[in-house]
């Protein structure tokens, strides 16, 4: 079955050649097709050019694209979309004047999800679960990632996984699951946090690997929580378990949690909304992706990931919803690529390869998903009619999506 996508006004995000992922000043590069054609078999993107050059063949089905833009789907890297109820009320007292912490440490932030999570059965759990990836998905996200982390007891992070699992099942997207045990330290583990690594280390993880539930592992690096050491050493436990290493870090301070990751050769750092000059030079000649978090920033008011900064040191950049209940209640990635220009100073080139091909990269992703490209996936955005694909970024009130296929199939 093949799909012919015709007078395409801009093609957006080809790529001939393989790419990993864009750094510095590449990241301002993005290359189009403008009046162009697409060409979509069995689910894989198969022939791409100018209308010039269109195949003159017995379609499947034959869409029309004139005005309208086609991009390859956002590639979310970090999310939390699998938790329990909500917490609104938390956000109330966020607007009355306490603080993260202070919410936190009032029995509040990641503890309320985990305690309510671990009152949820799986089939519910799932079922919540379903309608958020179902929502993410319709506003345009292609691929994701999604992390355990509030369930905090061996039942309840096995269970956080088993819904990932099932969600992979059950969805045409590529799902990349996180193991979080390492979110926060659980209150009958308050005084006890060796004791609650040694729970995750020798009991959570032997079984995460035995039945297959997670691709990387993940630790909230961050004062009162898991410091630099305990870092180390969860992701080194991490890695005999053929467990990839991702790092929460720097969300709140610089406390050498950056360098750990590189050492331990994570494939991301994600929140970096506090960078030092020692924090980014260490990112240097990596392989490791910063990936930030606007959505996070704009709700908790918090300072933004200095991504200038990163990008003019000649660094890559991805972007990510950090959707959860707490801090990011939102998988709009539209959003963050318009918050990513308005208040990080991106370019609309620049936070479009953030929120593709890094994104992908981000998550492993990047030979399946992230650019327009033979033999990657037809995971595709058919924009409205809009003068240019700034009108993305610009238009931040009102995403610019007329259709999402997945696989080449219409959502």
């Amino acid at each position: 079955m093949a799909t012919l996508f015709k007078n395409i006004k801009e093609l957006i995000q080809v790529r001939t050649e393989p790419v990993t992922f864009l750094s510095g000043k590449n990241m301002k590069i993005l290359p189009t097709i403008k009046n162009a054609f697409l060409v979509v078999e069995d689910g894989l993107i198969t022939d791409f050019g100018k209308m010039g050059g269109c195949p003159n063949l017995d379609f499947s089905e034959v869409i029309d694209a004139t005005g309208k833009m086609i991009l390859p789907t956002w590639c979310d890297s970090h999310t939390h979309i699998v938790y329990a109820g909500n917490r609104e009320n938390e956000f109330v007292d966020k607007i009355n004047g306490l603080t993260y912490q202070e919410i936190a440490n009032n029995g509040g932030g990641i503890l309320n999800s985990a305690k309510r999570l671990q009152e949820t059965s799986e089939d519910d759990l799932y079922q919540q679960s379903k309608v958020r990836l179902e929502e993410v998905v319709a506003l345009g996200t292609g691929a994701v990632e999604i992390k355990s982390g509030y369930g905090l007891t061996v039942e309840a992070e096995l269970k956080m996984l088993r819904v990932i699992k099932r969600l992979k099942e059950n969805y045409a997207i590529p799902i990349k699951a996180t193991f979080l045990g390492a979110h926060a330290i659980p209150n009958e583990y308050k005084n006890n946090k060796e004791g609650y690594l040694d729970l995750l280390i020798d009991k959570m993880m032997p079984l995460v690997a035995k039945n297959h539930l997670a691709d990387y592992v993940d630790v909230f690096c961050e004062e009162g929580y898991f410091s630099v050491e305990d870092t180390k050493r969860i992701l080194q436990a991490g890695k005999t378990y053929g467990l990839q290493p991702k790092i929460h870090v720097n969300q709140f301070t610089s406390i050498g949690g950056v360098q750990a990751g590189v050492k331990h050769h994570a494939l991301s750092v994600d929140h970096l909304e506090e960078m030092g000059k020692d924090d980014i030079e260490s990112l240097q000649n990596t392989k490791t992706m910063p990936v930030g978090l606007p959505g996070c920033s704009f709700f908790l008011g918090i300072p933004y990931t200095p991504a200038r900064q990163l990008i003019d040191a000649g660094l890559p950049f991805a972007l990510a919803t950090d959707y959860n209940p707490g801090s990011s209640p939102s998988g709009n990635m539209n959003f963050v690529v318009s918050t990513a220009c308005i208040k990080m100073k991106l370019t609309p080139e620049e936070a479009i390869n953030a929120a593709t091909i890094n994104g992908a990269y981000a998550m492993g992703l990047e030979n399946t998903v992230g650019s327009i490209t033979k033999g990657k996936r037809a995971n595709l955005i058919l924009t409205k009619s809009i003068n240019s694909y700034g009108c993305i970024p610009y238009a931040f009130g009102n995403h610019q999506i007329e259709t999402v296929f997945i696989n080449g199939e219409k959502l």
